[in-house]
């Protein structure tokens, strides 16, 4: 269950760390309004609170999160951009997740 609730803060924070930058972008290079910018800031700060119900040490748990924000940011590219993640682009974040999964869920000797 402790695996499913980590994944689950993943997940979340990824969500909001790209919702939120993806409104400030959109703010920024495409001139939407200021209020997209501010609300992406304000998600951008959710997200920072967010990764902290982590329960494993800082460097740990942001190693972690880069191989799982990989496969997140293709998969909003591609459900929100319509960017098509080809077979390199899936094959990259296989082995990201993999590693970012061995990382902070694999038993050590304490």
């Amino acid at each position: 269950m402790a695996i499913f609730k980590s994944l689950f803060i993943f997940i979340l924070a990824g969500l909001l760390e790209i919702g939120g930058g993806y409104l400030v972008w959109l703010w920024l290079k495409e001139d939407k309004s200021w209020w997209m910018g501010l609300a992406g800031g304000f998600i951008l700060a959710l997200y920072g609170v967010v990764a902290t119900w982590q329960t494993a040490g800082f460097g740990r748990v942001y190693a972690t999160y880069g191989g799982i924000f990989i496969v997140l940011a293709l998969i909003w590219a591609w459900k929100v951009d319509g960017f098509k993640p080809d077979r390199w682009d899936i094959i990259g974040a296989a082995i990201a997740l993999i590693g970012a999964c061995m990382i902070i869920y694999m038993p050590r000797a304490r």
